[in-house]
């Protein structure tokens, strides 16, 4: 039963990462050849002609997100970084402003114009005034949190990743305005941005007393904790190339995040349950003596999330449905397919109910717009790009074109995608034309051929062997390369890499085609997705250090939550003909399972056994304590906080159940087989 919350949860692996280049030894399948080649290379000819090109296709002259980006400024963090001591004592850096403080000035040959442009927009930090009675504090973690003066305290919308970051913000605003209690947290949806750094503003006591309300949507609180559980190591991994936390910050390294600069990391993210949920659109409530109005966005940018109006205020509070960027129908990390249709009707609702008195508009990422007609815009024209994907997609597929074909088939009318708020930096038309894809139709693109493919390994060393060989291969990857043609010289590449790993050659050039792409990719996303890769072909894989998985998410995880993902993590070729029915009695809640496991497949129901092989007794407590690895089963056997009865063999048939789980790993390949 060893379930580890760094493996269920994207963010918690991610919290753990240092910026120190430390890679994996001892693992000769895994790791890539040392000293490869040189790292990184510099911008070619054909990367600096797109950038440059990009500066005349865009309106660089228009300043007006600058002026809003610095509208209501009145001061920076007084600090250099915001740190955490681990319980060993160590410090760990978990906001690191000055690393950014190369982002300024014109942009360089290897990073896309639009890119560093919304790169120097997001290196604005710290408390702006947005309105009369409202604060916003931006640039210490990848999202905002607002803070609004109500006559009877202080409402944070949106706390944060980190309880250190939340901290931070909430000392900075009190160092500028007068200390007013906090007494209510708004969660706009279920993604730890957002929520995690809780405990650093309220204590849980508060909470339970009723002196601090917690309003979040409906289900926020399954989708919180289970959105990432069923394929959390897989989305791990992947995260990994999306943030960019390991590249080094440079202007061939990690420049944004898209969203805002990155993640916060060092830490473990907080949760304190909510004590109200919103349900029904247009529910006002008051809160501190303040009027909120709210609204249901579920299934845009999360499955659980809602924005809201403060009609006193006249201010829109977007959540992350809008953002000064496209955003991902499906993310590059992994996640099921977001709905486009809602999104695109969410956003229409903020026009249609709100927008005739609002006067500005703020989300959870990014900074405000100001003006009625600016918002307006702003919103209609969001609102029409993701329709226009959604429909243009649908328009092709039904003439037959497939997944990979729709990228180039998409042209969105220019006063669309050349709004600077609906430009690529997090999401991109191309793999978000293929979410939609994949939501109506899935996978298979309907071509025989693809309908059964070899396994990349095997087609890869069929493909070299076809073209003539490795050298073959390279030497006309080579070529490519050298006319500027990456995206060919990479396909080509990755095959010779599958073919063979050690191939050092082939890896060098693979590395560089993809740093090229790095360069010119307006894509905060697609960026750091290349430059990791180009990294891990030179060094392979990397280390970080643990970090214990977080005491809140695990202890919000419901015992079903538990059994499912057990289920995944469990080996079935370590017990292929073992069959039995046990139960599991929580002694502390309400709570009873009766449990088959039969060819290796594990099902669980409210419904007890009637003639169990055995019945194991416990408490969530002590599960909460297994799946955070402070204990074992062992040590709970012979503490008597576990008791299993049954005669001796039946309880040694439900041990090598246990024993079948497996530790995921968080680092397996992914540039090479």
């Amino acid at each position: 039963m060893r379930l580890y919350l760094y493996m269920i949860m994207v963010f918690s692996l991610l919290l753990s990462f240092s910026f120190a280049k430390e890679k994996v030894s001892g693992k000769e399948d895994k790791v890539a050849e040392k000293n490869v080649g040189e790292s990184p290379v510099e911008p070619s000819k054909f990367t600096k002609a797109k950038n440059d090109a990009v500066k005349k296709e865009l309106n660089f002259a228009d300043t007006q997100d600058f002026k809003d980006a610095q509208q209501g400024f009145i001061a920076k963090f007084d600090v250099d970084k915001i740190t955490t001591k681990t319980k060993l004592g160590e410090e760990r850096v978990v906001w690191d402003f000055a690393s950014y403080s190369f982002v300024t000035g014109d942009a360089p040959a290897s990073v896309n114009p639009s890119l560093w442009r919304n790169a120097i927009l997001n290196n604005y930090s710290g408390l702006f005034k947005v309105t009369e009675g409202m604060y916003q504090i931006r640039g210490n973690d990848l999202s905002n949190m607002t803070i609004v003066e109500a006559p009877d305290g202080l409402i944070l919308v949106d706390v944060l990743t980190l309880p250190e970051t939340a901290k931070a913000a909430l000392d900075l605003y009190y160092k500028h305005r007068p200390k007013k209690p906090v007494v209510a947290v708004i969660y706009t949806h279920s993604h730890a941005d957002h929520f995690g750094g809780v405990k650093g503003v309220v204590s849980e006591e508060d909470v339970k007393s009723g002196k601090v309300k917690i309003y979040a949507p409906e289900g926020f609180l399954e989708h919180a904790v289970s959105e990432n559980v069923y394929a959390g190591n897989a989305m791990i991994r992947r995260s990994i190339y999306v943030y960019g936390g390991l590249l080094k910050r440079g202007v061939k390294g990690q420049v944004d995040g898209g969203l805002a600069k990155t993640l916060a990391s060092g830490s473990a993210i907080s949760l304190i349950a909510p004590t109200h949920t919103i349900k029904e659109n247009r529910t006002v409530i008051n809160i501190a003596g303040l009027d909120v109005n709210f609204y249901m966005a579920h299934g845009t940018e999360a499955p659980s999330e809602m924005f809201m109006y403060f009609p006193k205020l006249k201010v829109i509070q977007g959540a992350e449905v809008v953002s000064h960027t496209l955003h991902n129908i499906n993310t590059l990390r992994g996640a099921q397919v977001r709905d486009t249709v809602a999104w695109w009707k969410s956003i229409n609702a903020m026009i249609d109910e709100y927008a005739d008195d609002a006067e500005i508009l703020m989300a959870s990422h990014h900074w405000p717009t100001f003006g009625k007609d600016n918002l307006i815009k702003y919103l209609k024209n969001q609102r029409d790009l993701y329709k226009s994907l959604h429909d243009q997609t649908l328009f092709y597929v039904n003439q037959g074109y497939t997944i990979h074909e729709l990228p180039d088939l998409i042209k969105l009318p220019k006063p669309i995608s050349n709004a600077w708020y609906n430009r690529g930096y997090y999401g991109t038309i191309s793999h978000n034309v293929k979410a939609i894809y994949q939501r109506y139709i899935g996978w298979y693109d309907g071509n025989p051929a693809n309908l059964d493919p070899l396994k990349p390994t095997e087609e890869a060393k069929r493909y070299v062997s076809e073209m003539g060989g490795a050298e073959k291969v390279i030497s006309s990857a080579k070529k490519y390369y050298d006319k500027g043609e990456y995206r060919w010289a990479a396909t080509l590449l990755k095959h010779v890499v599958f073919a063979d790993a050690k191939n050092t050659k082939a890896k060098e050039l693979l590395a560089k085609s993809f740093e090229q792409m790095g360069y010119v990719a307006e894509s905060a996303t697609w960026r750091n997705i290349y430059l990791v890769g180009a990294d891990e072909l030179r060094n392979g894989l990397p280390k970080v250090p643990p970090i214990n998985g977080s005491v809140d998410l695990v202890s919000s995880m419901t015992p079903e939550m538990f059994f499912d993902y057990f289920s995944i993590t469990l080996d079935p070729a370590k017990v292929p003909d073992l069959n039995l029915e046990f139960n599991w009695i929580f002694t502390d809640i309400e709570k009873n399972f009766g449990i088959s496991f039969n060819h290796g497949v594990l099902v669980y129901s409210n419904k007890l056994v009637r003639n169990p092989i055995a019945t194991i007794y416990t408490t969530k407590a002590v599960l909460n304590k297994l799946n955070l690895g402070l204990t074992t089963i062992k040590a709970e056997l012979e503490a008597g906080t576990i008791k299993i009865e049954g005669d001796v063999e039946s309880i040694k048939k439900v041990k090598s159940v246990m024993a079948a789980s497996t530790k995921f790993d968080p680092f397996f390949n992914i540039v090479t087989p």
